[in-house]
């Protein structure tokens, strides 16, 4: 097998290759619109311990640390990238290296557990729910690209998105009813849903202009087209027994 292809798969989300697809105006409001849903979903838990698990990318961590979150970021090895490095050396974030579906955590360490940009590319998709659901006393925040959007023809259009972004990676598309039955098996209630964008990431990528981007998708917001059929989507679930 191929080292590349060996490679776990946030170690690829955390290279200086990925950070490359959020650089310029475009990337940067893709970032400001994870970050704001994310903090909004997060609300009713100030100053929470918050686990970051995948997130040695960093696209989260200031933002969580800004509100006052005690932030863990756990990740394989070799899954920490400069834009976390920063805040690891300043003493203002932790991080950790270990299997990602066997946590050194014991069980409802953290307030919320988050994982962003890890689902769609982990094989056993199932198991890592279940240890992001094991490790959080509170809430789960994950997110994910749905079926019920222009990811209904992912396949298809693969190429096409390898071509605008040069580095995609093939993903798993999520029925959403599949991912809440494999929360609630765990003991999580999904108490919040919210599609990012719904126009395809890449075609804001091939325009590169943001302010574009914000026009289109304040439209598509207006009319509840991102509403019913935006992704990705970010989604909480609450612990029932909390």
């Amino acid at each position: 097998m191929p080292a590349e292809a060996a490679r776990a798969p946030d170690v690829e989300t955390a290279s200086e290759g990925y950070a490359r697809r959020f650089a310029g105006p475009v990337g940067e409001w893709f970032l400001d619109v994870q970050a704001r849903t994310t903090m909004e979903l997060l609300r009713p838990w100030p100053r929470a311990r918050v686990l970051d698990v995948g997130g040695g990318h960093g696209q989260l961590t200031g933002a969580l640390v800004a509100s006052g979150c005690d932030v863990t970021v756990y990740g394989s090895p070799g899954a920490c990238g400069e834009g976390l490095r920063a805040w690891v050396e300043a003493g203002r974030a932790r991080y950790e290296a270990g299997a990602l579906l066997r946590a050194p955590w014991p069980d409802r360490a953290f307030d919320v557990v988050l994982c962003f940009r890890l689902l769609p590319h982990v094989g056993d998709w199932p198991a890592l729910v279940r240890e992001l659901c094991r490790l959080a006393a509170r809430a789960v925040v994950i997110d994910y690209p749905t079926g019920r959007s222009v990811n209904a023809a992912a396949e298809a259009l693969f190429g096409l998105k390898k071509a605008v972004e040069g580095d995609t990676r093939p993903f798993t598309v999520f029925r959403d009813r599949d991912v809440r039955e494999a929360l609630a098996a765990h003991g999580f209630e999904t108490t919040a849903r919210r599609p990012e964008f719904f126009f395809p990431m890449a075609l804001h990528r091939a325009l590169g202009r943001a302010a574009l981007a914000r026009g289109l998708e304040g439209a598509a917001r207006a009319t509840l087209l991102t509403r019913a059929l935006g992704s990705p989507v970010v989604l909480r679930a609450e612990r029932r027994d909390p």
